[in-house]
């Protein structure tokens, strides 16, 4: 039986394109979350006023890759000391967060997240560099138009996918070498 995690972590064509490198992932949909205004566009989200983040949906079998890697592949993908941002993209739709469907889910991604800061937190005695993903209750989750949708396989070239997703996938092989697909 198969899994969902919804998660964002900046840009989503990133999250999106190195999970698709992964073995056992059998979806990842692009789309928007975490916010209040109904069946919002890329346009709106991109104002960061509608509250709603660029995440993926993750369908993935837990027999061939643990909930666990899954997780801590998002950990490696992206820099979960970063609020409201990745790199140069900026705003609340691009922030660090899980959403959770259950409390099964939230103490999973709890225990992904105390796990990250083991490997990302501020040394003792600081709060600064500390990781800061949210943890939010899963609401409605909107596709994004269908350009967004494995955009990196579609436009590898391209000059983002170049310079910042390609070598998160390469990161995510990487580290991860034993599920590449």
């Amino acid at each position: 039986m198969s899994q969902t995690f919804v998660i964002a972590g900046g840009c989503f064509w990133c999250l999106d394109a190195a999970y698709r490198a992964l073995r056992g992932v059998s979806s990842v949909v692009s789309g928007y979350t975490g916010g209040a205004r109904p069946h919002p566009t890329y346009e709106q989200v991109c104002t960061g006023a509608t509250g709603h983040a660029e995440a993926v949906k993750v369908t993935f079998d837990p027999e061939t890759i643990a909930p666990e890697i899954i997780l801590d592949a998002f950990f490696t993908m992206h820099d979960p000391r970063q609020l409201n941002h990745q790199g140069a993209d900026r705003g609340t739709q691009y922030r660090s967060a899980m959403f959770y469907e259950d409390e099964e889910q939230k103490a999973l991604f709890t225990a992904a997240r105390e796990r990250a800061s083991e490997i990302w937190d501020a040394p003792v005695g600081t709060t600064e560099g500390a990781v800061v993903t949210t943890l939010e209750p899963l609401g409605e989750f909107y596709d994004a138009e269908d350009y967004h949708q494995d955009f990196f396989a579609k436009n590898p070239t391209q000059g983002y996918c170049l310079a910042v997703a390609a070598p998160k996938v390469n990161k995510v092989r990487a580290r991860f070498a034993e599920y590449a697909a």
